[in-house]
Formats: C-alpha cells, structure tokens, sequence
C-alpha cells in the first residue's frame, strides 16, 4: 500500500503535525509528539468525513486531516487488495520462487498463477521471488535477472528491521546487477518486499 502524507492528527487531547503512512495492515503516525501504529485488524470503527479521516481503537479515536485523501484512505483500510493484487500477479505468468518457507504465500501463487517452480528458477520467469536472509544471498542477483522476462519483475522478501539485511544493502545490490527499484510492499507483518526490473533502456537488448 504505502501511501503517506504529512498532516495534523488528534489523539487523546494531543494534536500535532507529522507524517501518517497506510501500509499493508497499519495504519501509522510519526511526530515530535504523537506516535501511533494501529493494525487494521485492532480497528472497530473507521471514517472519512470533511477530510479527516477518524480511526478508533482499545486505545482510543485518533483523526487525521488528510483532505481528499480521507476518503480513499478508509476505503484502503476497510477493502485493503489481497497481497497477490498489490504484487501485481497474473494468471498467465510463469513464477519462480527461490528461498521462501513462507508455506501460506506459497499455496496462494500455486492457485494464481499459470506455473510455479519452487526451488528453481524458470527461464523465462515472469516474476522471481527471493527470499534473502542476508547480505551475501544477493550475489545471485545478476544471475536471476538473466532469467526475467524483458518486463518481468524481480521480487526480494526480507525481515523487517534485521541488521543480517537492510533495505541500503538490498538498493546497492540490486543497482549493482544493473536492475532499478520501483516499488515496496509491507508483504506482511514480519517481512517488507522490494520490486526490481530491467531499466527499459536494456529490455531490448535482454530480450535477444
């Protein structure tokens, strides 16, 4: 999801300016003063009236003034799209998954898409999911990118907030195999996902 804006929120008696970002499952607000992070699922009511959007919670009833984009906001939080929407998958693709244990995320690409290799890479895949659990498991970038459709996108799944592998090591190493990032996704509540793909200056030239 990760959209974000720089508003005014109440909570609690306290109003302050900071940056609110609607992720995947959490809603989140950061300021000198105020400091939140509320699940979706711990939610009971959620509304979006006049530009302010009013979440309430066991902790409270926090608003935020985001103006047009209240609305559009709630509509996330109550109808948030599936993981495999915001992934972008299709049902003609060719998926390869290398590294992933994640057994739930597994059976959902078994049931979407056209082919899946677990363990092993296709050639050509419409998309790679690699799991990565450290910094020295992203040597096989260049390699994997070989193996992606000209258009394909190049998934890499890592723990949130773990020194073993940050999101500056995932850029650095993605740009040294001569990919581009385009995209971050919460994927879920222990892991963020970032999307590469071939710079469309050489897609022609991949695809000889």
């Amino acid at each position: 999801m990760g959209a974000e804006a720089v508003c005014t929120a109440s909570f609690k008696g306290r109003i302050a300016e900071g940056k609110a970002r609607l992720e995947m499952d959490v809603l989140q607000f950061r300021s000198a003063d105020i400091r939140l992070s509320i699940p979706f699922r711990e939610m009971s009511r959620v509304t979006a009236r006049g530009g302010t959007l009013r979440v309430t919670s066991a902790a409270g009833t926090a608003s935020f003034a985001l103006g047009g984009a209240a609305a559009k906001w709630a509509e996330k939080i109550l109808h948030p799209p599936s993981r495999l929407a915001k992934l972008g998958l299709k049902g003609t693709w060719r998926v390869s998954a290398i590294g992933l244990d994640d057994q739930g995320f597994l059976k959902e690409l078994e049931d979407t898409v056209a082919l899946l290799s677990i363990g092993r890479v296709l050639k050509p895949s419409d998309a790679i999911f690699l799991g990565a659990h450290n910094e020295t498991e992203l040597a096989r970038l260049e390699k994997l990118k070989a193996s992606l459709e000209p258009n394909g996108a190049l998934w890499i799944i890592r723990s949130k907030g773990r020194p073993e592998i940050s999101e500056r090591a995932v850029m650095r190493a993605g740009h040294a195999a001569g990919l581009v990032d385009v995209k971050v996704v919460s994927f879920s509540a222990t892991h963020t996902a970032e999307k590469f793909v071939i710079p469309r200056k050489d897609r022609s030239r991949e695809s000889l």
